[in-house]
């Protein structure tokens, strides 16, 4: 009677309702993106919109399922949940399926096929939280930030393999889960000064670049100089900086595949090729920016029915709610994800385990990362990596994934508190 009470009283309801909330949009969208006048019915099982149906549903009793775990289950178990996910990484790399260039899935028969890269990523927030909230386990020591920074890299060296570059670049944002737990801030300052460094040159001549940052030493030196500590900190950086602007461009022409060079040229505007490499994204932009502020219609967008974007219920499903919803509804959608993101955020803060805490954390960083690449990559602000919109694009391994992912931490929540204070 207790445990029932726990589930129906303790649980989130409002997260919930904003996960259904988005996987009803996805689904109606994935219905526009793909629309057939053959099968008209969004229940249609030999379409997209109709095998989402299905995503949704299993998704659902996978959620609930979740619900009904113990808690303590789902961190004991968080090493073989990390095993079994490296497993069928390298499984994928053996024998799995080519699709878009990327050896990536592995073949369920039926026309069903699993990603096991989405599902390494509820395996590694697991995992990271487990060793994160044990005893004299502290992110500052070098040691025990090297053992995270591992239980990290591995998978993403995996999926880097297959090759799935915008899966490996999600493992990123779990960067934000080490700060949370005391990073300094000072090393998300150089990740993002070197990032900007490296765009820079790619777009200007390396001497300005060396200039500009001589000036900012020099500035820096004159008004805090005094203090030898940190006026060596500066000369030590300023030595960094122009030496990584010298390797910046080499890195890039020879450290990055062909393909992906030119992406990237496309999205800084270093080319252009409407026709080719930038078409994804050009014909995305024109069906957004067609729907203006109230869109025109379900089903009526032009763009969308006469198939002029690729991968429209994957990659470009936003594309969707642009052109057919207009500027309201992309407003309506991203506000849902921050809601979504704040609520995550909200329920993490208030754990009293560190397990559930940073797990948590895990959890808002991907999805975080998730719908900035997402949507970014749709406008033409970020080179075209495929990573799917949570909730919303069409894929059963992704939905799933995100399902796990979300309802674990609501399964931690429901539980909070008949948890001690004490670390898993």
């Amino acid at each position: 009677m207790n445990n029932q009470r726990s589930f129906f009283f303790n649980v989130d309801w409002l997260t919930v309702l904003l996960y259904l909330a988005l996987c009803t949009i996805g689904w109606f969208n994935i219905h526009a993106a793909v629309f057939d006048e053959n099968h008209r019915s969004i229940f249609d099982m030999d379409t997209q919109y109709g095998k989402q149906f299905i995503y949704i549903m299993s998704a659902l009793v996978i959620g609930t399922v979740i619900l009904l775990l113990e808690s303590r289950f789902l961190s004991a178990l968080a090493p073989v949940f990390y095993v079994v996910t490296v497993l069928l990484l390298l499984v994928v790399l053996v024998a799995g399926r080519n699709v878009g260039g990327n050896q990536a899935w592995i073949d369920m028969g039926g026309g069903f096929r699993l990603q096991p890269s989405e599902f390494a990523k509820f395996a590694t927030c697991l995992l990271l939280a487990r060793y994160l909230s044990a005893t004299n386990v502290k992110v500052t020591d070098p040691k025990s930030f090297l053992i995270a920074g591992g239980i990290i890299f591995l998978p993403m060296l995996l999926i880097k393999m297959q090759p799935d570059d915008g899966s490996t670049l999600v493992f990123c944002s779990l960067i934000l889960v080490l700060y949370r737990e005391g990073l300094s801030v000072y090393f998300l300052i150089i990740i993002g000064l070197l990032v900007a460094l490296f765009i820079s040159a790619l777009l200007v001549s390396v001497w300005y670049i060396i200039i500009a940052i001589i000036i900012i030493a020099a500035l820096l030196l004159f008004m805090f100089g005094r203090n030898r500590k940190f006026a060596t900190g500066v000369i030590i950086g300023l030595v960094v900086a122009i030496g990584f602007v010298f390797v910046a461009k080499p890195l890039y022409l020879h450290g990055l595949k062909p393909h992906q060079r030119v992406r990237i040229d496309e999205v800084l505007g270093l080319s252009k090729d409407l026709r080719g490499v930038g078409y994804n994204q050009n014909q995305s932009k024109i069906a957004i920016g067609s729907g203006r502020v109230w869109g025109k219609g379900y089903l009526q967008g032009t763009q969308t029915k006469y198939a002029f974007v690729p991968e429209q219920s994957t990659d470009f499903i936003f594309c969707t709610v642009g052109e057919e919803w207009g500027f309201a509804g992309s407003v309506v959608v991203l506000g849902l994800y921050l809601f979504l993101l704040l609520r995550i955020i909200v329920i993490a803060e208030r754990q009293r385990a560190p397990f559930s805490r940073i797990y948590g954390y895990g959890v808002a960083s991907i999805i975080f990362c998730h719908v900035i690449i997402n949507i970014a990559m749709a406008i033409g602000y970020m080179p075209v990596i495929g990573i799917p919109l949570p909730f919303i694009s069409y894929g059963g391994s992704s939905l799933w994934s995100f399902t796990i992912l979300l309802f674990i931490l609501l399964k931690l929540d429901s539980n909070r508190m008949g948890l001690s204070t004490d670390r898993f």
